[in-house]
C-alpha cells in the first residue's frame, strides 16, 4: 500500500520535461486546468548527474504573451549565462502583478515542477526580474526566503517596508530611471545595509527605464557577486 500511494502521489504531481541545452518555450498545466506559459533555458553541458544552479525571471508589465521568453533572451540570459544555471522564466496570469494570487500560485507550482524534474542546487538559487519583474523579485523574495538564496531586482520599486528581512541583495538600477526612479531603491539598500543584511546596488547612468537590453553589463556584475556568496 505505502508503495501504492507513492506511485500515485508522483502521478498527481505536475512534471516537466527534460530537455536538451538551448531555450525551449513550453506550457504547464496548472491548478485547475489553467496553462502556465513559460521559457526554460538548459545550460550547455548540463546532466542530471550533477546539481546546477537555478534562476527565476520574471518579466516587465505589459502583454503577457511570451514576456517571459522576451526577458530571458533580452537581460537575463545573456547577462547570467556564466552562471551555468538553468534559467525559467514565466508568463503572467493576465495583467497583473506578480504578487496577484494567481500569480503567486502559478510561480510556486511551476518552481516545484521544475525542481522535480532537474537537478537544482538548492542552495544556489536566484530570482531576478526587470521593471514589474524587479517589483516582483523583492516581493517572492520578502514572502519566501525559504527558497532563493539571493534577489537580484533590475529597474524594481522596493516595498514600503524590508522590516525582518534577511535575504543577500544586488539590485541593479538606473539614475536616468523615468518610470522606477532610483531613490526608493538606494533608501532600502542603506536600510539593509544598517541591518547587516549582504546588500549592493549597481548605479547605471546614462539608461532609460525601457531600454531593457542596456542593463545587461550590470546585471552581468551578479555573476561574481553571487559565485563569492556561495562560497
Amino acid at each position: 500500500m505505502p508503495n501504492l500511494l507513492l506511485a500515485l502521489a508522483m502521478f498527481a504531481a505536475p512534471q516537466v520535461p527534460v530537455l536538451s541545452p538551448g531555450v525551449h518555450s513550453l506550457t504547464l498545466q496548472g491548478a485547475g486546468g489553467q496553462p502556465i506559459h513559460y521559457a526554460i533555458s538548459i545550460p550547455a553541458g548540463y546532466s542530471q548527474s550533477a546539481r546546477v544552479p537555478f534562476v527565476l525571471a520574471l518579466h516587465f508589465a505589459g502583454d503577457p504573451r511570451d514576456a517571459g521568453k522576451a526577458v530571458l533572451e533580452i537581460l537575463v540570459r545573456p547577462a547570467l549565462a556564466d552562471l551555468g544555471a538553468i534559467i525559467v522564466a514565466p508568463d503572467a496570469l493576465g495583467t497583473g502583478d506578480w504578487s496577484t494570487p494567481e500569480n503567486d500560485r502559478a510561480v510556486n507550482q511551476l518552481l516545484d515542477a521544475v525542481m522535480a524534474s532537474y537537478s537544482i542546487d538548492t542552495k544556489k538559487m536566484v530570482v531576478t526580474g526587470f521593471s514589474m519583474g524587479g517589483r516582483g523579485t523583492w516581493y517572492f523574495a520578502g514572502k519566501y526566503p525559504q527558497r532563493f538564496s539571493a534577489a537580484i531586482p533590475v529597474a524594481g520599486v522596493p516595498p514600503a517596508s524590508i522590516a525582518g528581512w534577511k535575504m543577500p541583495v544586488l539590485a541593479v538600477h538606473s539614475r536616468n530611471d523615468e518610470v522606477a526612479p532610483i531613490a526608493p531603491t538606494e533608501q532600502r539598500i542603506k536600510e539593509l545595509e544598517k541591518l547587516g543584511v549582504h546588500a549592493e546596488l549597481i548605479t547605471l547612468s546614462g539608461i532609460t527605464h525601457f531600454q531593457t537590453y542596456r542593463f545587461v553589463d550590470g546585471l552581468k556584475r551578479a555573476v561574481p557577486w553571487l559565485k563569492e556568496l556561495w562560497k
